[in-house]
């Protein structure tokens, strides 16, 4: 289609189109313009309908004539014509769409009945060509009436700034002002009122920290206005109206429904149901302080969105003269306040000025009373001033203090001034007012109030002598005791005492009984002092001797913290501390050494055993006594503990000097000693350790010697040896070995290799003997001999063998040969458990080895320790079917006797008696030969360990061995390995 951008201007106008003409000159609006448009295009052309749509771009708003609504494909046909000012079409051709003058936004829409017979692009031009210039004519006015219609929009809306803005001067005018809040408020919903329709209309206030809400102002024509000084707690109108504005912190507008649309949840009306409502959140920095709700109840009036906007833009100047008016309030009360306030303090300023006087008096009278403690005067001129200082603070012109007697049955009178002339003598205590002070406190009379006492039998107005006006007294007390008082008096009505007169009475009588208690003790004092330097020289002469008695008992006591009871050895603190000593002095000079012995009596336990403690007792004094005859000054002697002592030798220069003094003590030691009737030769064992600048503690020192003391005893005892660092490498490693054992049990690193025993005839597996194997995370396999003595010495060995046991017993079970057992070796130390038996039965109930598989290999040491307990458990494991096998025959006591006696069912020989059947040592043969008749006879199995070549296997099957095992007939694997033979 061709791009038209100005509509032709050839056509002829009719006598009709100059009248429509007329009419189009007389139209004012764009609604009436547009009509003339439509009937003119509909009359003059082959249209069916046609409609003029047009914008106002000042309020957003789109008229089109008719006031029809536009289909999508119509509202499309418009943006383009209006987007580029030229014709446009529907792709049949069906309506067209042409602007009414150059970057119009008015567009004429006309709707085509099309011929099919004729070209549509040529239908068009025919329409054009018949209104083509009665379009340009109605163009030009539709855009005078546009303009007009701007014109007047912008009017309209510069009236509205103008009254919103007087608007916001008189709400500012109003929170300035000096009207109460009601009646701002009031001013307010005037204002308003002068905006939009706000003939129902509210303010509610929302307090933050107590989330509450107050209806301060309330204009209703339905419903009853709240107390708005009353607080409403928010959680009372939870979903309400209210609640969702402070809630939701947004403006709601709408009738019912249409707020439920707006909430976040179930909409609860309060109050008459309004047609429509428009609620306006007060917000401040995020925070909801209030809200301002207008609501009406008639159907012909509803809120816009041009209210929504004036209201929300009101709203936050409202809030803003609300808080400078509370503030101006607020100020008005706190001034007001401040006011009184300062009324009050001036007032309280004049009484503390006059508060603060007395008390700066009393505080000087009571500082130079004080002072008079210590004054070098005698009695009566302390008394005399006294009164002075008294006299300073209140009426004394009549006063006097009276003291009472130590035995507390007479009063006297140091001090009394009278201006009657009445004296005041020492008398009997009687029911005077003087008397009732004491009994009752302090006191402040009238004469009328005397004068009742005596009435009601008090006082006895006989000792007052002439009644005064007005009596006031003090009892002087110490402490809780009373030992005077202190009163005032005055003659006729004009001179009577206050309370505050009384209290400073109070606070005189306090410091007058603290200067005469001070000063009556400071006398005392001097008389003591007297007498007590008579008792100091005595008692320094006392403390003398009881000084030097007590320097002898700590020497004592000392000497027995230092040294043994016993034998008056010095004990183990005694050498540490000398040893300690001597360390310090060899880190001076490097060149010296000195030699630490430790030794211990052999065998000692059997003495005590045998004899008794107290023939030990005698034997260790007899050491010690022995001891020091070895030794010379300034060498020490020292009982540690028991039957160890240690020898500090101070000055060693070689090697050698230890060495004569330890063989010396050794040779001493083993003479003869009668000992409750008994000789006995008693020997003893000697560690020796070199001490040099090496050593830093005296503790190391000992362990060194401990360790050499230790080997002498393991390699036979009487000797002595000499400590090297090999000794304590060794000592480390155990400890090592022993901390790793508990790791390699706790991670599993235990595992049994099998040896087999085999019939030397026929070679069949009879049997296998489980051996354990540690495998080492660093040193790899590990054999029983480098740590089985370590696990018995730490305690550690038997949960090793049950652990053992259990795998063993497990492994077994997988072999295809039933018909095998499984020896396992059995340490002493289970046999000293009464339910070893019992506990190892329910180990092969576990596992599911067969009881008969199984057999507990023991040593000759296990049959010696308790032969009948052992005896016992071996019987009740062979009556349940598990045999024993004595292990290594031949190496100990091997005696007929627990052969015969024990249920045993195997004997093995041990390797040192196989090994010799190589060489010609006929009598390792006799051996073999005479343990073979023997466990024949009593029907014993014979299993020969450490068969390692051929000679020794044909010896022994020439011999008559039936069973055997070594490295020859197959060495010691994990299970695994057995298991892939049979396979």
């Amino acid at each position: 289609m061709p791009i038209i951008t100005q509509l032709p201007t050839n056509q002829t106008i009719t006598s009709a189109q100059f009248a429509w003409l007329g009419r189009l000159a007389e139209a004012s609006t764009p609604q009436e313009t547009a009509s003339l448009i439509v009937q003119c295009v509909v009359d003059e052309s082959c249209c069916d309908t046609a409609f003029v749509s047009w914008r106002v771009e000042s309020t957003d708003e789109q008229k089109i004539e008719p006031y029809t609504l536009l289909s999508p494909e119509e509202q499309r046909l418009i943006d383009a014509v209006v987007e580029h000012s030229q014709r446009s079409s529907t792709l049949d051709g069906s309506q067209i769409a042409l602007p009414l003058f150059q970057g119009s936004p008015a567009v004429l829409v006309v709707s085509l009945t099309l011929d099919p017979a004729i070209d549509t692009q040529a239908q068009t031009e025919k329409l054009l060509d018949k209104v083509g210039a009665l379009l340009q004519l109605a163009g030009q006015h539709m855009k005078r009436a546009l303009a007009s219609l701007d014109l007047q929009v912008a009017i309209a809306d510069l009236e509205r700034s103008e009254r919103l803005q007087r608007a916001l001067f008189a709400i500012s005018d109003l929170a300035g002002s000096d009207h109460d809040m009601n009646d701002v408020l009031k001013g307010i919903h005037t204002i308003v009122g002068t905006l939009m329709y706000a003939e129902n209309f509210f303010i509610v206030l929302h307090n933050t920290e107590r989330d509450s809400i107050r209806f301060v102002y309330w204009a209703d024509v339905k419903d009853s206005s709240p107390d708005p000084g009353i607080e409403i707690p928010m959680n009372s109108r939870v979903h309400s109206l209210t609640w969702y504005l402070l809630h939701d912190r947004k403006t709601l507008m709408g009738n019912k429904d249409q707020l439920q649309a707006q909430v976040s949840g179930p909409l609860k009306m309060i109050g008459t149901l309004a047609k429509d409502i428009l609620s306006v959140p007060l917000l401040r920095d995020g925070l909801v302080l209030g809200a301002i709700v207008v609501q009406s109840y008639r159907d012909d009036i509803s809120f816009s969105t041009d209210d929504r906007t004036l209201l929300e833009f009101v709203g936050s100047n409202i809030l803003v003269a609300l808080e400078r008016k509370q503030g101006m309030e607020d100020l008005e009360t706190r001034v007001q306040l401040r006011t009184m306030e300062l009324a009050d303090a001036n007032r309280g300023l004049q009484q503390e000025i006059i508060e603060r006087q007395r008390a700066e008096r009393l505080h000087v009278a009571l500082f130079h009373i004080a002072q008079l403690a210590t004054a070098d005067i005698s009695q009566s001129e302390l008394y005399s001033r006294v009164h002075t200082e008294v006299s300073e603070l209140i009426n004394a012109e009549n006063f006097y203090i009276a003291l009472l007697s130590k035995d507390g049955t007479t009063l006297e009178f140091p001090l009394s001034v009278d201006s009657s002339g009445e004296k005041f003598e020492t008398r009997k205590i009687g029911r005077g007012l003087s008397e009732y002070v004491l009994n009752h406190g302090k006191v402040n009379f009238r004469s009328e109030d005397i004068y009742a006492l005596e009435a009601a039998g008090e006082i006895d107005l006989n000792t007052v002598g002439i009644p005064p006006s007005s009596w006031m007294g003090v009892p002087l007390s110490v402490g809780e005791q009373t030992i005077g008082l202190v009163a005032a008096q005055t003659y006729g009505e004009s001179a009577v005492y206050t309370q505050a007169d009384q209290e400073l009475l109070v606070f005189v009588t306090s410091q007058i009984a603290n200067t005469l208690h001070r000063r009556l003790a400071a006398e005392s004092l001097q008389k003591a002092n007297a007498e007590l330097e008579l008792r100091v020289q005595d008692r320094t002469q006392a403390l003398l001797e009881e000084i030097s008695e007590r320097e002898r008992i700590q020497e004592q006591l000392k000497h027995e913290v230092m040294h043994d009871a016993l034998t008056g050895l010095p004990n183990r603190g005694y050498i540490l501390d000398r040893l300690t000593r001597v360390l310090a002095q060899l880190k001076r000079d490097t060149t010296d050494h000195c030699a630490l012995l430790y030794l211990d009596i052999d065998r000692f336990k059997v003495i005590n055993d045998s004899l008794g403690h107290l023939a030990g007792d005698e034997v260790l004094k007899e050491v010690a006594r022995r001891l020091l005859l070895c030794v010379r000054e300034p060498d020490v002697v020292a009982r540690l503990s028991g039957d160890e002592f240690a020898v500090l030798l101070v000055d060693v220069k070689t090697p050698s000097t230890a060495i004569r003094v330890a063989q010396r003590i050794i040779d001493t030691l083993r003479k003869p000693l009668n000992v409750a009737g008994k000789e006995i030769n008693p020997t003893a064992s000697v560690g020796v350790a070199i001490i040099d600048d090496r050593y830093n503690l005296a503790d190391e020192a000992l362990r060194d010697a401990d360790l050499a003391l230790y080997r002498a005893k393991k390699v036979g005892r009487n000797r002595f040896e000499l400590f090297d660092e090999t000794l304590q490498k060794n000592a480390v490693n155990v400890l090592a070995i022993e901390s790793e054992l508990r790791s390699a049990l706790q991670y599993d690193q235990f595992e049994p290799y099998f040896q087999p025993i085999i019939h030397l005839s026929t070679g069949e597996t009879v049997g296998y003997e489980a051996l354990i194997r540690w495998n080492h995370p660093g040193r790899g396999v590990i054999g029983p001999f480098d740590f089985l003595r370590i696990a018995e010495d730490n305690g550690s060995i038997e949960d090793i063998d049950w652990h053992m046991f259990e795998l063993s017993c497990l492994a077994m079970t997988k072999l295809a040969n039933k018909n095998t057992y499984l020896t396992i070796n059995c340490s002493p130390l289970h046999f000293r458990r009464t339910d070893f038996d019992t506990r190892l039965l329910e180990l092969l109930q576990l596992t599911g080895l067969s009881n008969t598989r199984l057999v507990t290999e023991v040593t000759e040491g296990s049959l010696l320790d308790d032969t009948e307990r052992v005896c016992a458990t071996l019987d009740r494991l062979r009556l349940v079917g598990v045999g024993a096998a004595l292990d290594d025959f031949g190496t100990g006591y091997s005696s007929l006797s627990y052969l015969h006696k024990f249920p045993l069912r195997i004997l093995k020989i041990d390797r040192s008696f196989v090994n010799e059947l190589n060489s010609t040592n006929n009598s390792s043969v006799t051996v073999v030969a005479a343990i073979l008749a023997m466990a024949s006879a009593l029907g014993l199995d014979v299993i020969a360990e450490g068969i390692e070549t051929p000679e020794q296997h044909r010896t022994l099957v020439g011999m008559g061995c039936g069973f055997g095992q070594g490295y020859f007939l197959g060495r010691p694997n994990p299970m695994q390995h057995w298991l892939n033979l049979e396979k």
